[in-house]
């Protein structure tokens, strides 16, 4: 009888090229838009990203609000593909209706947005442990259960989950376009540690978000008027 530390040694063989393709396809993209900073959008990232990391559970509200306007931004966009009109009018008026039902949703759009926190969080870590792609949806879905739970358990948490996730990636992709513009000016170090080390992006991603959660934590318990 096969042992099932044999069967999940050959799923890994099977799933490896695989998933190292995919994981090169993400990384590849990522590394596409750090590229494409100049100097000020770097630094716009950056601080933009540690007021979210910081003190994102001052501003959730407007950026719920931004997050559904961007959202419907992009099915404007997607949906000028099948209806022929004007691009931006169309953009325009998703945007503003995905903004306006937010408000009045926002507990639900908070869950959303834990939901997809948790979903990416957990995808992220799943592809960076090299673990068999095609079980993938496994980890995504234990991420999205749990940041979307969070938000009706314990509010806050979501709060500052999706907070800190966001302004980590915002400041950490800023960091890297300035390391990348003025520091690390070799031929694609830094693109070279994405791809190399898979513990590379989890940890530098990782790291400020916990930090910003503990942060966000203490500041939220000298609040004494914090409410939804």
């Amino acid at each position: 009888m096969v042992s099932l530390g044999v069967l999940a040694q050959a799923a890994n063989t099977v799933s490896d090229p695989e998933s190292m393709h995919v994981t090169r396809r993400i990384i590849e993209t990522i590394w596409t838009q750090i590229q494409g900073l100049g100097v000020v959008e770097a630094l716009t990232f950056i601080s933009f990203g540690v007021v979210c990391l910081f003190y994102g559970w001052r501003i959730f509200k407007i950026l719920v609000c931004i997050c559904f306007a961007l959202a419907g931004l992009s099915a404007g966009v997607w949906l000028n593909h099948y209806i022929e009109g004007n691009v931006i009018w169309l953009a325009a008026i998703f945007a503003a209706i995905c903004a306006f039902f937010a408000v009045p949703l926002m507990r639900y759009g908070v869950s959303f947005l834990g939901a997809v926190a948790g979903g990416v969080l957990t995808t992220g870590l799943w592809l960076a442990f090299g673990l068999p792609l095609n079980y993938w949806w496994a980890g995504a879905l234990v991420g999205v259960v749990a940041g979307g739970m969070l938000s009706f358990i314990v509010f806050k948490g979501s709060v500052m989950l999706f907070t800190s996730l966001g302004g980590s990636t915002l400041m950490i992709t800023g960091i890297l376009a300035i390391c990348h513009l003025y520091i690390f000016t070799g031929p694609d170090k830094i693109h070279n540690m994405l791809l190399n080390e898979k513990w590379f992006l989890p940890v530098i991603l990782v790291a400020p978000m916990l930090i910003g959660m503990y942060f966000q934590n203490k500041l939220m318990k000298n609040e004494q008027d914090w409410s939804l």
